[in-house]
């Protein structure tokens, strides 16, 4: 390593010298840990014979002695603690201490006695000899080379980790990055930065391409080495992918962006060519596609091929078609309609029938249109046509043959509760382990024979890709969705573009059934999709009003509407405020702080903590930001916290505080280094209340807001509402939003890949002829979203 250019630990940086008792709390994913020591010397002012030490770290030994780094601090909850950056564990120097180390838990399978003749045999420097020359443990007798190659390769690891953190720190990355940097590239770490700083862009998430190029620049390395410039191409390339949705990306702007990217703060200009030459140069090295003046990262371009692949295959089953006679399916058609006292519109009855005899179907529609009775119905003729029972129970050693899914948690449960079967997350019916393993997958397939998916709108290319890879031959897939909604959060638009290469059997569900009982909120979400501002959009309805107000008074309007919706008994589920932004007076940060006070107010007795500026309470709704696949709860899955330990009343070695948060009766414990996980959800983003519906909706639109105003974001938002939609704000913010098109268009190529090798089958679209009157607001005559306010 150069060490000339690295930059000196402060003098202000303290140490504290012991052997560790207990180690209170260590998280293996960031390696964050807690534990005491037994204080054998310090620098600091601190006379205590034991100290509490915080930093990240591997696992601490017990029977080993270490020096922390860093600075003693005082918590307000546990008084001082010692934060440390860096460690550096003592090398035993005498005879015994190093036979006691070497015969220690960290060195399985040596025994006292092997120590012993390895100390008598190389002395008292014996560790340092073997680090600097593992060889002369050849010289122990009876020594295998598997208990010889152990020794080095743990003396390594641990004395190793030590060099790393502190040279890392000197290169300025904090201790959380430096672990992750460590467990990235193990003992090969600093041989790698010092090779090319600018792999850790490509390989360790946290690091951009701006720390990189700091750290070439201080090795030598700038204007248009190829390191340099690779580096910044696959930054780019991901950078853009992830925050616009793109699939590709088009050659000409893509390179003007990257050469962006290298002049900034560098005078010399770089040459567009040599860009060119480094995308050439990476496309041969296998780590981007660049074909036809579009530049793919690898696991879009390979995921969207896989997507095609895998729904020709799903599509070359023909078993299907004439399963069932006319005469059959419209006789068991009858019998279930008779059972519901119920019947089907002509198209819904095409739908089901479709369903039935296709290997794949798309089932589209807005709000009203009965998408969820179609569904219903596909599974109730499934079943009674192949002869097979709906209760799990009947299934203890076969799986149970049809498969609900959906992208979110509360999607999911929607659909569980609209058909009483078993529905789960995309993710939770492929085995998804938490990082990038799926239980199934090509090799090992889910079992089934009938599979819908709901909400498909959300699903983006890389998740579409596992699914569909993991589907049998012979399954019968159905999806789901509403294509006016927002696109996936992810890669991609797959929905959209499946529906324009018409490759699959498409219904179209268009006519609403919610309309002729006066629902305004269906017919408003209409009028957006087809860009249109209702004449009478401020003028009250009995399911839908508008509140003028500006983004400075939407705190107090918004607080006003919620308190007097729950003085006419409506809880804090029932009641959702979404907002398109998080910062200002009208964001969802400060909404979500007011509405805490009048949704779960403290009045002094209620148990609370403190995180951050944000502050936790019993009784809380609160959002999950991050998959847990493990306690079976995922990203924008909304829960209550249930309960709140202080750290001297949990039971495990983790002394510290843990909020318990039940999601609709799954408990998951939060230990406090894991509260990042949750935000409060009284006010949410339009994007996290996707796939998820509410009695009422409170929806602020204001001009502040103009950034994110579109179409689709204001379509998604009134769709959520169930019975009453609050619209409050400006009408002319309304109108900007309802004009606007989503003009980001994404760039995909599934629709030429499913196209191109065969000329697509026009499906033809099919609409309603009848309306089937379905009345959800029953009782509710007398209530206007005027109750909720004084």
């Amino acid at each position: 390593m150069r060490q000339e250019s690295f930059n000196l630990f402060s003098e202000t940086e303290k140490y504290i010298k012991g052997r560790p008792i207990v180690t209170i709390f260590h998280n293996e994913q960031n390696l964050y840990t807690v534990l005491r020591i037994r204080v054998d010397d310090t620098d600091e002012i601190y006379d205590e014979k034991e100290a509490v030490v915080t930093g990240y770290f591997p696992r601490i030994h017990e029977e080993d002695t270490y020096k922390f780094f860093g600075t003693m601090k005082e918590h307000p909850k546990f008084g001082l603690q010692f934060h440390a950056n860096r460690y550096e564990k003592e090398i035993p120097k005498t005879k015994e201490g190093i036979i006691q180390y070497l015969s220690s838990d960290l060195f399985s399978g040596i025994g006292k006695k092997t120590a012993e003749v390895i100390v008598n045999t190389l002395g008292e420097s014996a560790i340092s000899r073997i680090l600097e020359n593992p060889s002369v443990l050849e010289e122990v007798p009876k020594l295998s080379k598997d208990k010889a190659k152990l020794i080095h390769e743990t003396l390594q690891e641990h004395q190793g980790l030590e060099e790393v953190m502190i040279t890392l720190s000197q290169l300025g990355f904090g201790p959380q990055i430096s672990m992750k940097i460590y467990q990235t590239y193990r003992e090969q770490t600093l041989q790698i930065i010092n090779d090319n700083p600018y792999k850790l862009v490509e390989d360790v998430e946290g690091v951009g391409f701006a720390k990189a190029d700091e750290l070439g620049e201080q090795m030598g390395i700038s204007g248009e080495h190829p390191d340099r410039m690779k580096a910044a191409i696959l930054y780019t390339l991901e950078k853009k992918c992830l925050q616009e949705g793109h699939v590709f990306l088009l050659k000409e702007p893509f390179l003007f962006e990257v050469r962006t990217l290298l002049e900034k703060n560098h005078s010399p200009s770089i040459d567009i060519n040599v860009i060119t030459n480094m995308l050439l140069q990476l496309d041969e090295e296998g780590r981007i596609k660049f074909q036809e003046n579009r530049v793919y990262m690898n696991s879009l371009y390979y995921a969207e091929r896989g997507i095609v692949t895998n729904i020709e295959r799903l599509l070359s089953q023909d078993q299907y078609e004439d399963q069932f006679s006319e005469s059959e399916f419209l006789l068991a058609l009858g019998s279930l309609e008779e059972r519901l006292a119920m019947q089907y519109a002509p198209t819904q009855k095409t739908a089901i029938q479709k369903a039935l005899s296709s290997p794949m179907l798309l089932l589209t529609g807005g709000p009203g249109t009965g998408k969820t009775t179609v569904i219903k119905g596909i599974v109730d003729l499934y079943a009674e046509l192949h002869g097979l029972s709906l209760n799990p129970k009947d299934y203890k050693d076969e799986p149970f043959p049809v498969l609900l899914c959906a992208p979110t948690g509360r999607a999911a449960k929607r659909m569980n509760e609209a058909t009483e079967l078993p529905a789960v997350t995309i993710h939770r019916l492929l085995g998804w382990n938490g990082s990038e393993a799926f239980q199934y997958d090509e090799d090992q397939q889910i079992e089934g024979r009938l599979l819908i998916i709901d909400e498909m709108s959300m699903v983006d290319t890389w998740l579409a890709h596992q699914l569909f890879k993991a589907l049998p031959d012979d399954i019968q897939v159905i999806m789901v969705g509403d294509e006016d909604q927002l696109p996936s959060v992810g890669p991609g638009q797959v929905l959209k573009d499946l529906l324009e290469s018409k490759k699959i059997p498409t219904v179209q569900l268009t006519d609403i059934y919610r309309q002729e009982d006066g629902s305004s909120i269906v017919d408003l979400a209409h009028m957006i999709k087809d860009g249109e501002v209702p004449s009478d959009l401020i003028k009250p309805k009995k399911d839908r009003s508008f509140i003028s107000c500006r983004a400075l008074q939407m705190g107090e309007v918004v607080q006003k509407i919620v308190k007097n919706a729950m003085g006419k008994g409506y809880s804090k589920k029932d009641i959702q405020v979404l907002a398109p932004m998080y910062k200002g007076p009208a964001g969802i940060d400060n909404l979500n702080t007011l509405l805490q006070d009048v949704m779960n107010p403290n009045d002094g007795t209620r148990k609370e903590v403190t995180f951050g500026e944000r502050k936790y309470r019993i009784g809380d709704k609160v959002l999950q930001l991050v998959n847990r696949p493990e306690d079976q709860v995922f990203n924008g899955d909304m829960g209550e916290i249930i309960s709140i330990l202080k750290a001297d009343e949990v039971q495990s070695e983790d002394k510290q505080d843990q909020l318990i948060v039940s999601f609709d009766g799954i408990e998951v414990y939060y230990p406090k280094a894991q509260w990042n996980e949750l935000t409060l959800a009284y006010c949410c983003s339009i994007h996290k209340s996707q796939g998820s519906e509410f009695p009422i909706v409170v929806l602020p639109v204001v001009r502040s807001y103009y950034r994110m105003l579109r179409r689709n974001l204001l379509y998604t938002a009134v769709t959520r509402s169930k019975q009453f939609l609050i619209l409050c704000g400006e009408t002319e913010a309304f109108e900007i939003g309802v004009m606007r098109q989503d003009d980001h268009q994404r760039q995909t190529s599934l629709v030429e890949r499913l196209t191109s090798n065969n000329e697509a089958k026009e499906q033809g679209t099919i609409t309603e002829a009848e309306l089937l009157k379905i009345d959800p607001m029953i009782g509710m005559e007398l209530i206007t979203p005027y109750d909720f306010l004084s």
